[in-house]
């Protein structure tokens, strides 16, 4: 069986194996916001390009509706959601694809320091839309 590469799955899992060790030298309980600092720092000494705290605009015919604030975007690639908390919030999925929805992008990672670490890949195809 011929195994099909996933998009953008170097980045992936290199952001992967960087919340892997966050998660690992931390722990679980700190506010999101150390996290994020935290996994900016490990991004970058992996040799990762990272953006912080981007705004996207949200448009419908030319107007803009709403502006949108990502966590990280790593390498003009990967969008990069976190959350802290026991529990992740129902909404943090359809969060991730309205991001990507709102970019170029296709390819999203949802990083949960939760009392146990989980992460979810998510993809939308965005061929011909507007550039973050």
């Amino acid at each position: 069986m011929t195994r099909i590469p996933l998009p953008e799955e170097r980045p992936t899992r290199s952001i992967i194996g960087a919340f892997f060790e966050v998660y690992n030298t931390l722990g679980f309980g700190f506010l999101e916001h150390v996290y994020v600092m935290a996994l900016e720092r490990e991004l970058i000494d992996r040799g990762h390009r990272v953006a912080r705290e981007v705004s996207v605009h949200v448009a419908y015919k030319d107007h803009v509706l709403a502006v949108q604030r990502i966590d990280m975007i790593v390498d003009e690639k990967v969008v990069v959601e976190t959350k802290a908390g026991a529990e992740l919030p129902g909404a943090a999925q359809r969060q991730l694809f309205n991001y990507l929805r709102a970019t170029s992008l296709e390819v999203g990672l949802l990083l949960h320091f939760g009392l146990e670490p989980r992460f979810h890949r998510v993809f939308c195809s965005n061929k011909g839309s507007k550039s973050a």
